[in-house]
């Protein structure tokens, strides 16, 4: 392994989308861009294998839905993180993703202040308890002492 002086800058790639298998790419696109709310990269046509969708704004990395023949046999290996956004909670936002077909799954996780839910297609995602300023008052309380 080679050390890299600290001002020397390092080129490194760029991520472009992070891809999802899916039996069905249109269905887990359109309730992840719901859930999200999100927007399609491009108007998929009814035969399109492949779905990408982004935040308006550009603030995340692309996820790509990918149609593939095999089903999903474990428990994923990455998974997303939700915050509720700032001015909601979790409870209403674990009642929204409910609502949107969500559904609740124990992977073991125990006792913890998050929920571990599945979408449509039974892949796993948490929903976390604080909103963002919530979670950056708490950082910066955090790196003051306070």
């Amino acid at each position: 392994m080679s050390a890299v002086a600290p001002n020397v800058r390092r080129m490194t790639p760029v991520v472009s989308h992070l891809t999802i298998d899916a039996a069905d790419p249109h269905t887990l696109a359109r309730w992840w861009s719901e859930a999200l709310g999100w927007s399609y990269v491009w108007e998929p046509a009814e035969d399109d294998d492949e779905i990408a969708i982004e935040p308006p704004d550009g603030a995340a990395t692309g996820w790509l839905f990918i149609r593939v023949p095999d089903a999903k046999v474990a428990k994923n290996r990455l998974h997303a993180d939700l915050r509720p956004p700032n001015g909601s909670d979790q409870a209403s936002e674990l009642d929204r993703l409910l609502s949107l077909g969500a559904t609740r799954v124990d992977i073991g996780q125990g006792d913890v202040p998050w929920h571990v839910l599945a979408d449509p297609e039974g892949n796993e995602f948490c929903l976390l308890r604080s909103t963002p300023d919530q979670l950056a008052a708490a950082l910066a309380a955090e790196a003051s002492g306070a």
